[in-house]
């Protein structure tokens, strides 16, 4: 669809009394064709940097307020100008509106993330959606959704994992810091259950339902694709050999801090035997989008939506899958301060466990200063741009994007 093509249903001024009554009324103006991101970090660009202002729920526009500003500013959104919508190839679109943010849930689509726990001071994603539609033709939307929900985002899952690796890696079993941390390797469990998996793919098809129905409602000639880009997961399912053990220990045995120190300077401070278990769970995310395309393509059989898979579209440069981890990854890696410094701790080497609970808990505290964390990085965004090309003028009803050997990106 062209902007020529776009026609808006607005009526047209009234002609003034002089003219011929048979004189006939100018056509509408076209507007301006516009391609939208609505979901969450893995959409808004969360890791790509160069972060701008966020307009709040108040309709104030939010600059960076400061490391130790509280969570909830509308601007720790995080939306990037390198996110995946910008990168892409859309002929055709002469604008684009990013309206994601870091965080978002199924709940923000319709309600304002300011209305529960911990959301960010934004207003409702449609509503904002309703604000574009008023001067834009809305052609393309990018939707990502199910990460974070009631049952579990995203955020917790990574945190959960990273955690027992550091408290595994800095402590024996019988000493006990911060109250005695688990530290066995993560389970799909300790990450998603079944049951939650379930109640978010419910949570996450009616606030795309609503997403649909809204576009019809204010789309100007209800032409529109939607969409549906589920998860990448930053981390492989096995790390290359170089990361497997230090100074003699690997992480099979409590106390291994040469270790712990190595994977954390490389981006990812995990248990091997996680990986399995974050694979599971970026698989049940996929899930999530999958489910809830197939549903709404029964409702909707005239939308034009496309689910696009991008699980494998970091192959072979995930964090530590190769030597030289984190500069040779499309993810960011797990970078901590200690105290909202605006410093991010590089290195752990050679510190003790007061200090490694110190920065540990700056993440808690300021969940700010560590939220780019295993998210893609600028470089990342570029490849999932190239998905999202191809997702947008493919002719399938679903498709995977996957990178090859060589680097090269292919969707089909």
């Amino acid at each position: 669809m062209t902007a020529a093509a776009a026609v808006t249903l607005a009526t047209t001024a009234a002609l003034p009394a002089s003219a011929n009554e048979f004189e006939p009324a100018a056509l509408p103006t076209a507007l301006p064709t516009a391609a939208i991101a609505i979901g969450d970090s893995f959409i808004s660009g969360e890791g790509g940097g160069d972060y701008t202002a966020v307009t709040d729920i108040n309709g104030t526009a939010q600059g960076f307020p400061g490391w130790s500003a509280p969570n909830n500013n509308a601007f720790f959104c995080h939306r990037s100008p390198n996110a995946s919508l910008f990168r892409a190839s859309l002929p055709g679109i002469q604008a684009r509106f990013n309206l994601a943010c870091s965080g978002g849930q199924p709940h923000d689509i319709a309600t304002a993330s300011a209305n529960r726990d911990k959301g960010r001071q934004v207003a409702a994603q449609l509503d904002q959606l309703r604000a574009v539609a008023g001067t834009h033709d809305i052609d393309l939307v990018l939707v990502g959704l199910g990460s974070n929900n009631s049952s579990f985002t995203f955020g917790d899952a990574a945190s959960v994992c990273a955690n027992r690796f550091i408290a595994d890696a800095w402590t024996g079993w019988w000493e006990f810091w911060a109250g005695d941390p688990p530290q066995a390797p993560c389970t799909i469990d300790d990450l998603g259950t079944a049951a939650e998996f379930a109640a978010a793919t419910t949570e996450t098809t009616t606030a795309l339902r609503a997403l649909l129905t809204t576009l019809a409602e204010v789309d100007a000639d209800g032409q529109h694709r939607v969409v549906f880009q589920d998860y990448t997961n930053p981390l492989p399912t096995d790390y290359a050999q170089r990361y497997h053990e230090e100074d003699g220990r690997a992480d099979n045995r409590d106390k291994f801090r040469a270790l712990g120190a190595e994977r954390y300077a490389a981006g990812c401070p995990a248990h091997r035997a996680s990986l399995g278990a974050g694979h599971l769970f970026s698989q049940g995310l996929g899930g999530i989008v999958s489910s809830a395309h197939s549903s709404l393509s029964a409702e909707f059989p005239g939308a034009d939506l496309v689910y696009l898979n991008v699980q494998r579209a970091f192959d072979g440069a995930r964090l530590c899958e190769a030597d030289g981890s984190p500069d040779n990854a499309l993810a960011t890696p797990i970078r901590l301060q200690d105290g909202p410094s605006g410093t991010f701790v590089t290195s752990l080497s050679g510190k003790d466990k007061i200090a490694i609970q110190r920065i540990a808990k700056t993440c808690v505290d300021y969940f700010q200063t560590c939220q780019e964390s295993w998210h893609p990085n600028a470089n990342g965004y570029g490849v999932l741009g190239q998905c999202l090309t191809g997702a947008a003028s493919t002719s399938a009803r679903a498709v995977a994007c996957t990178r090859g050997g060589d680097g090269s990106i292919s969707v089909g």
